[in-house]
């Protein structure tokens, strides 16, 4: 399949502003100022073909918010290729990016803080249009009457105000926003989460029937194991700011391989006790972000890291049938997990 989006070693670091007494360190019998870095993502490749729901998963602070804003060039990538129908866009300026705009729209996870609460509906859903389309007046408002019939909102919806919305339904005027440029990539972060469950299952259907009807792909960002197996086709792992597993959706629930994600999976809840998991508690807390443990990010919580894990970084490895790890186990058949 075509590769909508090709990221490929994407980098996101961040610098921090302590104070002056945070920033001294000894050299050489002088005192140095030193900065100090937080690497939030490290080296995260992956694709998303067209039509394709690829979903970052992990738990709060691994990283997979900041690849879904870096990708989207909310941040711009400290290192590392985004590929966007073949362009790569990582290190345009703003106004280079703007043709590309129109390609890539995002879905944020706080519908409430999203909207500016001083425009209309038909104000916000036109935005985009008005920016990017060139359409007269009277066609950007028959394309926006058209959006909120699309997401289940009606045209009496388009003269108020965001705040006489509920919660669901503002994220409704969300969705049409990020559809009204025909874009071909959708970056969902969290956008399910603030909802509840009744109403999640109702966003998640309608994002599922609007990338059928126009062959969308997703970049769908999670921490909830049961909404991402209702919507994704491939699943991405992050630990600390690593990919740590990636699989086909169906393959990474019967037989995930990191134990991580193992870990995750034990931790979910099931409804269906044949096929409950023995749960599998983590010792110690995540390591620091301005920190990183040399050797594998896991090892200091794994239980089962030997002297290689402290000594080298695994690399993602090809486990076939789409299924990539990055463990040393794999390597060592007798240390596997049971």
């Amino acid at each position: 399949m075509t590769a909508m989006l090709e990221v490929q070693d994407l980098r996101q670091e961040f610098r921090l502003n302590p104070g002056l007494l945070d920033r001294i360190s000894m050299k050489g019998g002088r005192l140095h100022l030193q900065d100090r870095i937080v690497s939030a993502v490290s080296g995260v490749s992956f694709s998303i073909a067209k039509r394709e729901v690829l979903a970052l998963v992990g738990e709060s602070g691994c990283g997979k918010s900041t690849v879904a804003k870096a990708i989207a060039r909310i941040y711009r990538p400290t290192a590392g290729n985004i590929r966007l129908d073949g362009q790569d866009i990582a290190s345009l300026s703003q106004a280079e990016l703007l043709p590309y705009r129109s390609k890539m729209q995002m879905i944020f996870q706080d519908p409430f803080a999203s909207l500016d609460p001083r425009q209309k509906v038909r104000d916000i859903v036109a935005e985009p249009l008005r920016a990017q389309s060139g359409l007269a007046s009277g066609e950007v408002a028959e394309r926006v009457a058209a959006l909120l019939a699309k997401v289940g909102l009606n045209t009496e919806h388009a003269g108020r105000y965001p705040h006489q919305f509920s919660g669901g339904q503002r994220q409704r005027i969300g969705i049409a926003r990020a559809l009204s440029v025909n874009p071909g990539l959708i970056i969902a972060d969290e956008p399910v989460s603030a909802l509840d469950v009744s109403v999640q299952a109702q966003i998640l259907n309608l994002m599922m029937d609007l990338r059928d009807e126009f062959g969308l792909a997703y970049l769908f960002i999670s921490h909830d194991l049961s909404v991402v197996h209702h919507i994704a086709d491939r699943i991405g792992v992050m630990y600390l700011g690593f990919l740590v597993e990636t699989a086909p959706r169906d393959r990474l629930f019967a037989m995930p391989r990191h134990p991580y994600t193992r870990a995750l999976l034990s931790a979910a809840p099931s409804i269906n006790p044949t096929r409950s998991r023995p749960e599998i508690e983590l010792q110690g807390e995540v390591p620091s972000a301005l920190a990183l443990p040399s050797g594998c990010c896991f090892r200091t919580r794994c239980p089962y890291a030997w002297d290689r894990c402290a000594q080298e970084r695994p690399a993602l490895r090809d486990m076939g049938d789409g299924q990539s790890v990055a463990c040393h186990l794999t390597d060592e058949p007798q240390r596997d997990m049971p």
